[in-house]
């Protein structure tokens, strides 16, 4: 494979189609035949509108995308893989001098193997939101319910902020655990909908103040004092989303509840084969979470629909008819 066609974002908010040159496969990468890229409406937003702060990789050009699901069609000797797999990658930096941040909007990619994830051709488009299942696992996977100094602390349930798709994978990763449902804070009519074994409302119907845990994956950098109002003593808020702004918080609430505050980063690999074997097994679905779908020929409307549409939870381009 000598070169691909990719999304490539050239300035902000200006995109383009364009054929690169594809670095040489090694005996441990495969070529991936790209069926599906997803959009993300958190990192990828603030690239498209050049607001990311600064972070490795920034740069224009470059192609954005970390949710991509192809078919394998060349395997390298050392890759343990082959042909005719379908798999998960999570972008490629395969562009030559053209930046990849992250890289997965193309029609072909070269990866290492070791990055990408085998998955069930029944999960089709779907499987592009591994990623983001991934990241809600990471984000609840070093949740404490209370702390050793707090042995008192109400085991309130989960407080989500956005019902966005990683609210949601949030909220089913809590239902999946047991307990006592979460609740979900959404301030937009259009995406109220949706929580069938969890509450979902604006924030003025739910008076509790004993959470154990809040996620928060708004990207709002001006919530932290209203979200520590509502913890319990000794718990904690969890920031998932991506915040293109200082956070800053009042100290006395925060020190009277001994409240922690911990960072949610990038999933792991771990991360991703756990959420891909809870997935596969059925334990968390993934249904009802692509709402909209574009050609690649259409990627340049389809951005402003990704990032400014509130009934558009998330954006598939479709890349089967241009291969």
């Amino acid at each position: 494979m000598q070169n691909a066609l990719a999304i490539v974002l050239e300035s902000p908010e200006h995109l383009s189609l364009s054929r690169l040159d594809l670095d040489a496969r090694t005996d441990d990468d495969v070529v991936v035949q790209t069926a599906w890229s997803g959009i993300s409406t958190g990192t990828e937003r603030l690239l498209y509108r050049g607001r990311m702060p600064d972070f490795p990789g920034m740069g224009y050009p470059l192609v954005p995308g970390y949710e991509t699901v192809g078919t394998i069609i060349e395997a390298g000797s050392r890759s343990h893989l082959r042909e005719g797999q379908m798999v998960f990658v999570p972008g490629s930096r395969c562009f030559g001098p053209v930046r990849g941040l992250f890289g997965g909007a193309a029609s072909h990619l070269i990866s290492a193997a070791s990055r990408v994830v085998p998955v069930s051709e029944e999960l089709g488009e779907k499987a592009i939101l591994i990623a983001l299942a991934a990241t809600a696992y990471h984000a609840r996977a070093g949740a404490n319910p209370s702390s050793p100094s707090h042995p008192a602390a109400s085991p309130g349930g989960d407080l989500i902020i956005g019902h966005g798709v990683l609210g949601r994978l949030l909220a089913r990763l809590s239902v999946i655990e047991g307990g006592e449902p979460p609740t979900v804070w959404e301030t937009n009519p259009a995406r109220v909908g949706g929580g069938t074994e969890y509450a979902v409302c604006p924030p003025e119907h739910d008076p509790r103040r004993d959470r154990r845990t809040i996620f928060d994956v708004s990207g709002d950098a001006t919530l932290l004092d209203t979200l520590i109002s509502r913890l319990a003593p000794g718990g904690e808020i969890v920031l998932a989303g991506f915040y293109e702004a200082p956070l800053a918080f009042t100290f006395p609430p925060a020190f009277m509840r001994e409240a922690r505050i911990r960072v949610a980063a990038q999933w792991r690999e771990s991360d991703l084969l756990a959420v891909t074997q809870l997935i596969e097994s059925g334990a968390l679905s993934l249904d009802g979470l692509i709402t909209h779908r574009s050609a690649v020929a259409d990627a340049a409307a389809a951005y402003p629909i990704a990032f400014n549409d509130p009934e558009c939870l998330k954006m598939v381009i479709d890349w089967r008819q241009c291969q």
